[in-house]
């Protein structure tokens, strides 16, 4: 094979680090115990055992390739894209460190880095159909994209609103068998047969959707960027994580926790939509409840919540299937205006990412947050929706490549600051469906069982009562419709 070399060092260049035998042979033990691992879904233990290998023997690119592939799994893409580097430094013939990096390109939207991998990839091997294939596929939405820029440079901006028309006068199609959204707007009988009617894969009438898309959208932009939220004296609060699209899923949860109600209080946290390919039955669910109930449903809004995110992962294909493109331009209007946390009982503070790059952020500075954008690379908007814990002290760079990890002592200095007593937040896929980290400070929760239907981890959601004690639930995916995750994916999520 004919040695391709890519922004990292000459393979004669790197000189492999002293190693025993004995180290070389306990290091092969680990890769074996993490491809186990790995085949069994379990990529969080992978990556430890692909780090225990490397720690043993660090000369293997097919470590860092590996574990760089469990990152991916876990979509810590630029955790990935600097172990594929790794890799492709030690061996630039090892094929598989450009197929890793070329992932993580795609991912973070730098096609541009993910063509230059593939090309790589068909020099070293010119007969790998997949990579050919892979290239063309990337070239071609290059091309697409930057036609769409060039065609949308001049184009005035207007509201979905305005795309729309006057929803009043449209007319019903006299075969449509589904329920009927009532004048006055709606009611609980409505919900419960649009469930239903939405069980049966049928879509609700565009105009009664277009109806719950406009008065939520007037809802949540008279709301501020963080919702004070109380639980009810008597009741309590069900907040649930990431759903992403499940709507079968959704449904069990209601069975299993009972309909929202005054009494029943529930709190998404974010990523609604996206990967499952029910994500508009998820999020017209969610908007319906939320009229229903505004004071007892709250939503933050999640990084899938984004219109780059809508793109790769489903949710704008998924509209314009089954609705049109001016629905997606209302949508994405609509989460532009979801607050991006939720306050419960002053003590809890509900948000779908995590903290922050610096020390000294303060309630009142999150109430001052301009949401009504696209939430960007950088600053508070942008860590609230995409930051992780760690358990190190201190911060590190994003495994993700957006936002931070933050440790137990940022935590703690974040809840000290603003009288809080913990954080609760989603945006990870765990095994059981939850984690307390942090000395019990910092709760992940995860709603979406069997992720991407084949994960294979549970679902929770937590029970909140008015003395602020949370009981933790789990549950397991239920069967659905043959419909295949990522369904609508765009051309990148596709190859992803």
């Amino acid at each position: 094979m004919t040695a391709v070399v890519q922004s990292t060092a000459d393979a004669a260049d790197i000189l492999p680090l002293p190693v025993s035998d004995v180290d070389a042979k306990k290091a092969e033990l680990s890769k074996d115990e993490a491809n186990k691992l790995f085949a069994a879904k379990k990529y969080d233990e992978a990556v430890e055992k692909y780090t225990e290998a490397i720690s043993r023997n660090p000369n293997v690119a097919a470590y860092y390739a590996n574990r760089a592939f469990s990152y991916i799994k876990n979509e810590y893409y630029a955790a990935a894209i600097r172990d594929a580097d790794k890799a492709i430094e030690l061996d630039p013939t090892y094929v598989k460190g450009y197929y890793r990096r070329a992932v993580g390109q795609m991912a973070m939207g730098n096609l541009k880095g993910a063509v230059k991998d593939f090309r790589s990839v068909c020099k070293v091997a010119p007969n790998d159909a997949d990579a050919r294939k892979k290239l063309a596929d990337c070239e071609k939405e290059l091309k697409r994209r930057a036609f769409e820029a060039a065609v949308s440079f001049d184009e005035k901006k207007r509201s979905a609103v305005d795309l729309i028309g006057d929803v009043d006068s449209m007319v019903v199609d006299a075969k449509y068998d589904g329920p009927h959204l009532p004048e006055s707007g709606v009611t609980l009988e409505f919900v419960k047969e649009m469930l239903e009617y939405m069980k049966q894969q049928k879509k609700l009438a565009r105009k009664y959707l277009y109806k719950i898309l406009l008065a939520v959208k007037a809802m949540f932009e008279a709301q501020p960027p963080i919702v004070d939220v109380v639980i009810p004296p008597t009741g309590k609060i069900t907040v649930c994580g990431d759903i992403h699209g499940q709507f079968y899923d959704l449904l069990h949860v209601f069975e299993l926790n009972g309909l929202p109600s005054p009494t029943n209080a529930y709190l998404w946290n974010g990523d609604f939509v996206d990967r499952g390919s029910f994500s508009v039955e998820c999020v017209t669910t969610l908007f319906a409840f939320k009229l229903l109930y505004p004071d007892s449903v709250f939503l933050s809004r999640g990084n899938h919540e984004t219109d780059d995110m809508n793109k790769v992962y489903g949710f704008e294909g998924e509209v314009k299937a089954k609705y049109s493109e001016a629905a997606f331009k209302l949508y994405s209007e609509i989460f532009n205006a979801v607050p991006v946390g939720n306050l419960i009982n002053e003590k809890i503070l509900v948000i779908h990412g995590g903290l922050f790059s610096r020390d000294g952020v303060m309630m009142d500075e999150l109430r001052t947050i301009d949401r009504f954008k696209q939430p960007g690379n950088s600053g508070l908007m942008c860590e609230l929706l995409w930051s992780d814990p760690q358990p190190q002290l201190g911060r590190s760079p994003s495994k993700r490549g957006v936002g931070i990890q933050f440790g137990p002592d940022v935590t703690q200095r974040f809840l000290d600051d603003n009288n809080l007593k913990c954080i609760i937040r989603s945006h990870e896929c765990k095994a059981n469906g939850y984690t307390v980290d942090h000395g019990g400070r910092c709760i992940t929760i995860f709603s979406a069982p069997n992720y991407c239907d084949s994960v294979g981890n549970k679902g929770a959601y937590i029970h909140i009562t008015p003395d602020l004690e949370l009981k933790y639930n789990q549950f397991e995916a239920v069967p659905h419709p043959p419909v295949r995750s990522m369904q609508y994916a765009g051309a990148m999520g596709q190859m992803m």
